[in-house]
């Protein structure tokens, strides 16, 4: 038996039966974005948001791909409700002129009086102010460090407008830009951050100082990245201050003011948070092949073609960590919460309340706990002295769970203080008398009841 060997066909078999490599991340959340897509850049104030919940794979997914969450959530038909006006914009944008006018001397004067070092002011035409223009957000975050690195060297005053620093966020670059980093003689660097929001009589909102406060810890944190790299690499050591300086105008005016803001707290929370955050690597691993956030948007580019409900079912791939604080933060936080309340989630109500709650996951368990209670202590009287169980007073059979996964461990202590409460709720309306009727006052009478 003759028996002809060639290995050519084997060798063009070969390739048929090497396995296709995956798709490298870049490719992969270009896939998802959308061909054509440039990705949207993140902001401190996103990543703010971002860190205060690292528990939502959706938003560090749709974040670290670039996709235009505002767009994505006027196509499924919940549009975001938050934003800033176009007046609230240029009248940041002109309060910020101001304060930088003059190579930043009314800046760096607030700067010595709220944040004093020992070191004497600056005199005019002693403060450096370098370019930082480069192409690419990778060349402006490298022109940055090198500009850090070459005023720390110095031993001078220097102001970095807009700088750019590069942070990782969840394996994947991200850049901010503050609104200035003042590096003073001593080697520190101190982040400034200018707000439009006014100080009244040397105090502003709380709730508005504290979100700066933590878009500006997002800032520290990228700071001190470079910084561990100059004091490595540099003859003097570089320190990012824990004070930042809030510049706001003062009272009803348009002069600025201003006021140093411990940080520390803010950034200890930034820090823990970002290193909680999920690999995006890792969930864009978990997503069926196919899945993709492009709008299929029309020519005109605005106009998304894609159906709704393609869309929806894209979006439910990843999972999200509602919360109602996401209406201030997040483009997709009514889209979420319609999702939540359509199952009934706890998480709804709250965070305070879902941790109340235990391990009663949905309203209807919460619900079905609660009258549970309500119907066993409705039929304790039948059990009491005199009324025991009998052929009169037959025992009550113990109440099934109405759907699986309705009935709870009994251990769970959230269950038991659900169940007292439900218990107190029926005494006390089981007690309690007819409604006390409340007289009607005469029109423009004072009321008794106001006193």
């Amino acid at each position: 038996m003759n028996v002809f060997r060639d290995s050519r066909p084997a060798a063009a078999a070969a390739p048929s039966a090497r396995p296709t490599p995956p798709p490298s991340l870049r490719q992969r959340l270009t896939e998802l974005r959308g061909p054509g897509i440039r990705p949207r850049a993140l902001d401190a104030r996103a990543l703010a948001a971002l860190a205060a919940n690292p528990g939502c794979r959706r938003r560090a997914l749709l974040d670290g791909a670039g996709v235009d969450k505002g767009a994505l959530a006027q196509a499924l038909g919940s549009p975001a409700g938050h934003g800033q006006s176009r007046f609230a914009l240029a009248r940041g944008n002109s309060f910020e002129a101001r304060v930088k006018a003059d190579g930043g001397a009314e800046l760096l004067r607030l700067l010595h009086a709220r944040l004093p070092s020992g070191t004497p002011a600056p005199e005019e035409g002693e403060v450096a102010a370098p370019d930082l223009a480069a192409a690419g957000p990778e060349g402006r975050a490298a022109r940055t460090a090198l500009a850090l690195r070459e005023a720390t060297a110095a031993g001078g005053w220097t102001l970095l407008d807009h700088p750019l620093l590069a942070v990782e966020v969840a394996g994947s670059p991200a850049y901010v830009e503050p609104d200035a980093v003042v590096v003073r003689p001593d080697g520190v660097w101190t982040v400034v951050e200018i707000k439009s929001f006014p100080m009244i009589d040397g105090a502003a909102d709380a709730a508005k100082v504290g979100a700066a406060a933590r878009q500006a810890a997002v800032y520290v944190h990228g700071l001190e990245g470079v910084a561990a790299q100059v004091t490595a690499h540099g003859e003097r050591p570089a320190r990012v201050g824990d004070r930042v300086l809030l510049v706001c105008p003062q009272d009803f005016s348009n002069l600025p003011t201003a006021a140093a803001v411990d940080i520390r707290k803010q950034l200890a929370t930034t820090r823990r948070q970002l290193a909680r955050l999920t690999r995006v690597d890792e969930i864009a691993a978990a997503l069926p092949p196919d899945t993709t956030f492009d709008l299929h948007l029309a020519d005109d580019g605005r106009t998304a073609t894609r159906p709704a409900d393609e869309l929806a079912a894209a979006v439910e791939t990843v999972d999200a960590a509602y919360a109602p604080e996401c209406l201030a933060a997040c483009e997709l936080a009514f889209h979420c919460r319609g999702r939540s309340r359509e199952r009934g989630a706890v998480e709804t109500l709250g965070r305070g309340v879902r941790g109340e709650l235990g391990s009663l996951r949905t309203l209807d368990e919460v619900l079905a706990a609660a009258a549970e209670r309500t119907a066993d202590a409705a039929a304790a009287p039948a059990d009491a002295p005199g009324h025991g169980a009998g052929p009169e007073h037959p025992a009550a059979p113990e109440r099934a769970p109405e759907a699986p996964g309705a009935a709870p461990d009994d251990t769970d202590p959230a269950l038991a203080a659900l169940r007292r409460a439900a218990r107190l709720r029926a005494e006390a309306l089981g007690t309690a008398g007819p409604p006390v009727p409340v007289p009607r006052t005469a029109p423009g009478a004072e009321d008794p009841v106001c006193r």
